[in-house]
């Protein structure tokens, strides 16, 4: 039996007389890859951003394991075990790439400034704890050899593979991610599809945004259509890809 770790209640969003997500409700269970798709404009990223917390809803809720999220602070989901990454990437450029997703782990930490300025013995177990798990997250992508690259000189499919690992570093059970495979090659993209099935088998949850569709197709257990901001088909890869209000969508005619 499938367990739900979150539930998306009715979001809607609207922009004074622009309702840009609309009643729109789904579920994601533990151990599950959920995507959402839909035209451009359809109101993909505004649907994430609210089950973020970027955006307040207008009306609807999101619910974690058992708490309302939406209206929490953006930086307390970490903590709930949740996290996000962006499709314009949120890494720190001139800091190595250990250090990028030491601070990962860090954001996890009790350590406070005054420990940190009068360099207490648990800030060094802190920082121990960090490289360690952050050398786990790094080996677990595949890029601990560039552990000491300056992040903003690594290739842009290496820095996609950095925030990924930055994001499971906190042990997260439920990752956001915003387009991951924006931007990237066939080989890349495939690397990190198999990657996002490998830890999925481990037990961990992924709902992702992405344009394309041959791996939402190959690596999504179900698949969540939006256009103009409403929810117009949920179902696995094969249900969607015969879907007739789906075809519409995309083609712009009934097909028959």
């Amino acid at each position: 039996m499938k367990t739900s770790i979150m539930q998306v209640k009715n979001l809607t969003k609207q922009f004074g007389g622009i309702t840009a997500v609309n009643d729109v409700s789904f579920d994601v269970n533990q151990g599950e890859i959920v995507a959402v798709i839909g035209p451009n404009g359809a109101g993909k990223t505004t649907l994430f951003n609210m089950i973020s917390s970027v955006l307040p809803p207008t009306k609807g809720e999101v619910w974690f394991m058992g708490e309302r999220i939406n209206g929490a602070p953006i930086h307390s989901l970490a903590g709930k075990g949740i996290t996000r990454t962006f499709q314009n990437l949120q890494i720190f450029e001139n800091m190595s790439v250990l250090e990028n997703v030491m601070l990962g782990v860090h954001t996890q930490m009790k350590t406070n400034v005054y420990s940190a300025a009068l360099r207490l013995p648990r800030v060094k177990h802190d920082d121990e704890l960090a490289r360690r798990y952050a050398l786990e997250a790094l080996e677990m992508i595949g890029i601990k050899d560039q552990m000491n690259e300056i992040a903003g000189n690594l290739p842009y499919g290496l820095q996609k593979l950095l925030e990924i690992a930055r994001a499971i570093v906190s042990n997260p059970k439920l990752i956001l991610l915003d387009e991951p495979m924006a931007g990237l090659n066939d080989g890349e993209t495939s690397k990190i599809a198999n990657i996002l099935i490998e830890m999925k088998r481990n037990g961990l949850s992924f709902l992702f945004v992405e344009h394309d569709m041959k791996t939402v197709m190959r690596i999504a257990d179900r698949i969540v259509v939006i256009d103009f901001g409403n929810k117009i088909a949920e179902g696995t890869p094969e249900e969607i890809q015969k879907n007739q209000k789906v075809i519409a969508a995309y083609l712009g005619e009934e097909v028959l």
